[in-house]
C-alpha cells in the first residue's frame, strides 16, 4: 500500500559520518555528525495546531493532513522501516564558557523534504523535526521530552517570527502525547507533573555554530571540514566555484556571509523587540535563521537592560540592548573554530571587525524604516542625523515605562504639523502608549516636545505625505507581536484542556502588521497584574 505523505530522504545521514555505536545511552559521540535514534512512542497523538500553509509547501495534500500516517509521523510513532531519524552531535560555549558535546538533547530528525524546484535548478531540501521526541545519546541524563508549554511557545513563536518577515525555523505541528513529566518549572524546589507535547519543526538546516566548533575542538579536522562543506554545499550552492573545488577562499566566503546573514537576523529582533534569551553558540544558525524558542520574550516597555532569562537574570549578558554584540563574540568563537582550515588570522579578523561595521549600518536603516524616514539621498550628514536622532529616542523611551509596539504605531498617526507645544496635544496622543502616567511629567513631556520638534524637522526635508509615511511605518512596526503575558494566557486555558487562545494566537499573528477588527483586545499593553508574573515577566529555561 501506498503512503500518502510525501518521500522523506535521507540527504544528510547520507553525507555526513555517524556514530557506529546504536545503543540510546548518554556518551561521548566522537568523529560522527549524528547518532541513529528512534523517537520514544508516545500514548496518543492529538494535534493540536496543524500549519496547512507550510504543510502544503513541503508536499502534503488534505488527504495525507487526515490521516492516521500523518498524525503518527508528526507524534514518532510507527515510523517507516527505511525511515533513519538521528539526532545530531555538536558543541557549544553556554553563557560565555565552553560546554564541551551538547548535541539533540530532546530532538529527533526524521529526514529531508525535496521542496519544488526553484529558478537556478538546484536541489532545496526542508529537515523534519521532531522537538520533546524523547532521549537521545545527547540528552545528558534528561528524558528528552518537552512540556506542553514550552511547545506552545515554540510553535507560536516560529510562525510569528515567520509572518514578522523574519528568518526562522517554522513549526509544522503540535501534537499532545499524553504522556507527563515532572518540571521544576521556578527552580523552587517544587517540581510538578506537566503533559508533554511535541513541535514538528521544518528548517533548510538545523545546523548551529556548535556543530563546526566540536570538531575544531577535538581536532577533528575531516569531520570539521566534512560539515563545513555540506553547509556550504546545501545552504550556499552560489558560493561553490566552477572547479567544484571548496578551498580557503570559499570557506572565507562562507564566513562572510554567515556574518552578514546574523547581522541581519539580530537587527531584525531589535525592529520587533524580541530578546532571544539564550544566545549560547549552539543556538545559532549557520544560516542565519532564529532557532530554538526556550526563555524568549518580547519587550513590552521599552528596556534595553532587559533579559527574559532568569538564569541570566544577575549578568544579564543576553540583555536586549546586548544582542547585536553577542553575535559579534559568538561570530568570534565560529571563526576560531574554522582557523584549523584557515590557517591565518588576519582575513577572519578582518570580517569580525566588518560585522559591527554591517551590523551598525543595517540597525541604522532599520531604525530609519521605523521612524519612516526617506533615505534615498548619498548624504552621509543625514546619516549622522538620523542616527543621533535615532539614539536620542531611545533615550526619551527609557526615561518613563514606554510600550515599544504601540510608541511606533501612535508615531506614525502623528503629524508633522502638530503643535508640540501644547503638552496637552502630546500627552493626549500619546497616552496608551505609557505604563505609568504619574511617570508623565512637564519635565518628561518637554523632553519628548523637544525630540518630536527634531523628528518634524527631518520630516520636512522629504517629500512624502503624512498618510504615506504613516503606511511606510506600519509595514515595518507591528500592530501585532506575540506578547509574553498573551501567551501564558493561552498556556494557562490549555492546560486545562482549553487551545482555542492558542489557535486565536496562530491565527491572528500571520497578519501582524495589519489592524484586524476581530482581535483589537490583542493590540494593547501589558497589564498591571503581568508585570511580575512568571510567564509574563521571566521564564527559566525549564521544558
Amino acid at each position: 500500500m501506498s503512503s500518502l505523505l510525501p518521500t522523506l530522504h535521507p540527504v544528510f545521514v547520507s553525507q555526513l559520518p555517524a556514530d557506529p555505536e546504536l545503543s540510546n545511552t548518554c556518551r561521548s559521540v566522537e568523529h560522527a555528525a549524528y547518532s541513529y535514534v528512534p523517537p520514544t512512542p508516545t500514548k496518543f497523538s492529538k494535534i493540536i495546531c496543524c500549519n496547512n500553509e507550510l504543510a502544503y509547501t513541503l508536499g502534503f495534500s488534505n488527504a495525507a493532513l487526515q490521516s492516521t500516517e500523518f498524525s503518527e509521523l508528526i507524534s514518532g510513532n510507527n515510523l517507516p522501516s527505511k525511515m533513519q531519524p538521528y539526532a545530531m552531535n555538536y558543541g557549544g560555549h553556554q553563557f560565555g564558557q565552553w560546554a564541551g558535546q551538547l548535541g539533540d538533547g530532546r530532538a529527533i530528525n526524521l529526514g529531508q523534504y525535496l521542496l519544488p524546484s526553484n529558478s537556478t535548478g538546484t536541489k532545496v531540501y526542508a529537515t523534519l523535526q521532531l522537538k520533546g521526541a524523547g532521549q537521545t545519546p545527547y540528552s545528558r541524563r534528561a528524558d528528552g521530552m518537552a512540556v506542553l508549554r514550552s511547545s506552545i511557545r515554540e510553535y507560536l513563536c516560529s510562525e510569528a517570527m515567520y509572518h514578522l518577515g523574519i528568518p526562522t525555523t517554522r513549526a509544522l505541528s503540535l501534537t499532545l502525547t499524553g504522556e507527563e513529566v515532572v518540571r521544576d518549572k521556578l527552580y523552587d524546589g517544587r517540581p510538578a507533573y506537566e503533559p508533554c507535547a511535541i513541535v514538528a519543526r521544518v528548517s533548510p538546516s538545523f545546523l548551529r555554530f556548535g556543530s563546526i566548533q566540536l570538531p575544531s575542538s577535538r581536532g577533528d579536522l575531516g569531520l570539521l571540514k566534512q560539515t563545513i562543506e555540506y553547509s556550504i554545499t546545501h545552504d550556499y550552492p552560489a558560493l561553490i566555484p566552477e572547479s567544484w573545488v571548496i578551498d580557503k577562499s570559499v570557506y572565507l566566503q562562507w564566513f562572510t556571509e554567515i556574518c552578514e546573514r546574523t547581522a541581519h537576523l539580530i537587527v531584525e529582533w531589535m525592529r520587533v523587540g524580541f530578546v532571544h534569551g539564550v544566545l549560547n553558540t549552539d543556538n545559532m544558525s549557520l544560516i542565519g535563521e532564529t532557532i530554538d524558542f526556550g526563555p524568549y520574550g518580547w519587550i513590552d516597555n521599552f528596556d534595553l537592560n532587559w533579559t527574559p532569562n532568569t538564569s541570566d537574570a544577575a549578568e544579564k549578558r543576553y540583555r536586549f540592548g546586548q544582542q547585536g554584540y553577542i553575535g559579534q563574540w559568538n561570530l568570534f568563537q565560529l571563526g576560531n573554530a574554522i582557523y584549523p582550515l584557515i590557517e591565518e588570522a588576519e582575513p577572519l579578523q578582518a570580517l569580525l571587525n566588518d560585522y559591527n561595521h554591517v551590523y551598525q549600518k543595517k540597525w541604522l536603516s532599520m531604525m530609519q524604516a521605523k521612524l519612516g524616514l526617506e533615505t534615498e539621498s548619498e548624504d552621509n550628514t543625514m546619516d549622522e542625523t538620523d542616527l543621533l536622532l535615532c539614539k536620542e529616542l531611545e533615550k526619551i523611551m527609557s526615561l518613563v515605562n514606554t510600550d515599544m509596539t504601540l510608541f511606533y504605531r501612535h508615531l506614525a498617526t502623528f503629524s508633522q504639523q502638530t503643535n508640540i507645544t501644547d503638552h496637552t496635544v502630546l500627552l493626549t496622543h500619546f497616552t496608551a502608549c505609557f505604563y505609568q502616567l504619574e511617570e508623565i511629567t512637564p519635565e518628561y513631556l518637554e523632553q519628548l516636545a523637544e525630540w518630536l520638534g527634531q523628528y518634524q524637522t527631518r520630516l520636512s526635508k522629504q517629500k512624502n505625505t503624512n498618510e504615506q509615511r504613516k503606511d511606510a511605518m506600519n509595514k515595518v512596526n507591528p500592530c501585532y507581536i506575540l506578547r509574553n503575558f498573551q501567551v501564558q494566557e493561552a498556556i494557562e486555558l490549555a492546560e486545562q484542556g482549553d487551545y482555542s487562545r492558542v489557535l486565536t494566537l496562530a491565527e491572528l499573528l500571520k497578519a501582524p502588521y495589519q489592524e484586524q477588527q476581530q482581535y483589537q483586545e490583542f493590540a494593547v499593553k501589558r497589564p498591571d497584574w503581568a508585570t511580575n508574573k512568571f510567564g509574563c515577566s521571566a521564564l527559566s529555561c525549564s521544558s
